[in-house]
């Protein structure tokens, strides 16, 4: 089984036809989407580059692989995997497979694609490498003119100074663009594995949509701004969250930006979108053409989401919306029959998918479900909840997420934590975490992301321990054991609450 794997970067999964977009052209995608299977509810591990595409390469969550953050504003955390991680590659050259990556790599400073046995020119960082010898040599074989841009739109920070770029006007034709570059690349590699007899993983990983949305004319002006209803959660007002959202909001200028400019923003946002979409049309085309489609599994995916005004907010960052934690997932498999899939999963669970299908063992991607059952329209016994974290960006914030099929309870230690209720409140405008009628769904939640941590091994827990109501614990907080056996010591005390809620022990 032959495996495509197209990714995009800090993609909204309301950009897509086939997710419910009535304006934006992806008809690639949606026709990906026709003939096999989408899941309507498919998630990042964590809405950050690095860390989520170190999830997808390892099967595991991003606590246990320790890749936390871009290495760009990395806050003192590991910038490439341990020597003994386990990857997928590494099984999948095991069983003779040829390994491809196109695009954006971003998963360490000294360790790059190559050294997990991809092939493909290296393209790091976080953004299109328009200064990359290989894309230079593309724009001089093709005669294609150099990458420029003009009318930056940028907002202003609490400092005076100018914020994040967030779009601007590329003068170069579509044939220049580093996504058809990319597109060509990938179709370079899909002829030489054609020409071959061992299977082939080929990877295709874009840079975009991820801002600054910087597009030809006839992308960065394809749609109306007149078509963009706003995000309801641009009425966002902060009351009742964590302080650090109204921090970033500040931190990403969005209220020194005209609402006209945001409405704007988003409209060249779909632009970039239908422009990928068309890149993966002709990865597609080409697959079809060398008569690999009925011998080859696809998947498309993203890392994670983007803000693009909702909350106020762009980019992403400490936030665990709906916005930057679900993404789009379709995965068709040859002979599967064409359905949509509701079940709670993860881009995690992509990585025992590929082992899977490839014909190696999933278990060493320990945190890793495979998807293949589904696929296939099997009914298996499937949580009914899943974790994500997150761990900072710009500065250190854990944070720790259970997601169910109505509820979504946030737990945010240096603050208020969160509680939304999906389905009265799908803009996830209301925390109800401290409401007295949700206090059953309050407790009930925190007791199972307790348990799901606890058998996970991810410290989060102890904090929750001694901070949350989850029930009585079973173990000594203290990870000691300076009572035990110890005749000088009389361990029978309670604990109780006395004048002021001091804590007295009573022998």
């Amino acid at each position: 089984m032959n495996l495509l794997f197209l990714m995009t970067d800090q993609h909204r999964v309301d950009t897509l036809g086939c997710y419910g977009n009535p304006h934006v052209a992806t008809p690639n995608l949606d026709r990906l989407a026709a003939t096999g299977t989408r899941f309507d509810r498919f998630y990042t591990p964590t809405a950050i580059c690095t860390p989520a595409r170190a999830s997808l390469l390892t099967g595991q969550a991003p606590f246990r692989h320790r890749l936390l953050a871009n290495y760009e504003r990395n806050v003192g955390y590991l910038e490439d995997l341990r020597e003994d991680a386990f990857t997928f590659p590494e099984a999948l050259a095991a069983r003779d497979y040829r390994l491809g990556l196109i695009g954006k790599w971003h998963g360490g400073t000294r360790r790059n694609a190559a050294s997990y046995g991809f092939e493909g020119p290296d393209l790091p960082g976080w953004h299109n490498p328009v200064d990359h010898p290989d894309y230079l040599a593309y724009l001089d074989e093709h005669g294609l003119p150099p990458y420029r841009i003009s009318d930056p739109v940028r907002g202003t920070t609490p400092g005076g100074n100018p914020g994040n770029l967030l779009a601007a006007r590329l003068h170069q034709p579509v044939e220049a663009t580093f996504e058809h570059y990319l597109a060509t690349r990938a179709i370079e590699h899909l002829e030489r594995y054609a020409a071959g007899e061992e299977p082939f993983f080929l990877a295709t990983h874009f840079f975009g949509p991820h801002l600054p949305y910087l597009l030809p004319d006839a992308y960065y002006d394809l749609y109306d701004p007149e078509l963009v209803e706003l995000p309801p959660s641009v009425a966002e007002t902060f009351e009742g969250k964590p302080p650090v959202q109204r921090n970033y909001s500040a931190h990403w200028a969005f209220d020194t930006i005209p609402i006209e400019t945001t409405r704007k923003l988003i409209a060249v946002y779909w632009g970039y979108v239908t422009l990928i979409d068309e890149q993966i049309g002709r990865i597609l085309t080409r697959l079809d053409e060398l008569g690999l489609s009925e011998d080859t599994s696809v998947f498309f995916t993203a890392d994670h989401g983007e803000f693009t005004g909702a909350h106020r907010l762009h980019d992403k960052g400490p936030a665990m919306y709906e916005d930057i934690y679900r993404i789009p997932g379709i995965i068709r498999i040859p002979g599967a029959a064409p359905q949509v899939r509701d079940e709670l999963v993860s881009l995690t669970d992509c990585t025992a998918t590929i082992l899977e299908l490839a014909g190696c063992d999933p278990s060493p991607a320990v945190d890793s479900r495979s998807l293949v059952p589904l696929v296939k329209g099997e009914t298996p016994d499937w949580p009914g909840e899943l974790v994500a974290e997150f761990h900072g960006h710009h500065f250190p914030y854990p944070q720790r997420m259970i997601r169910e099929d109505r509820y979504k309870l946030v737990v945010n230690p240096e603050s208020v934590n969160e509680l939304y209720d999906l389905r009265a409140d799908p803009h996830e405008l209301a925390n109800r975490y401290t409401h007295p009628e949700f206090k059953e769904v309050r407790a009930r939640l925190m007791r199972r992301l307790y348990e799901l941590l606890r058998d996970r091994g991810d410290n989060f827990y102890h904090w929750m321990t001694s901070m949350y109501d989850i029930g009585v614990s079973d173990y000594d907080p203290s990870l000691s054991a300076f009572e035990n056996d110890d005749e000088n010591v009389d361990t029978t005390w309670t604990a109780t609450a006395g004048p002021g809620g001091t804590l007295t022990e009573t022998p």
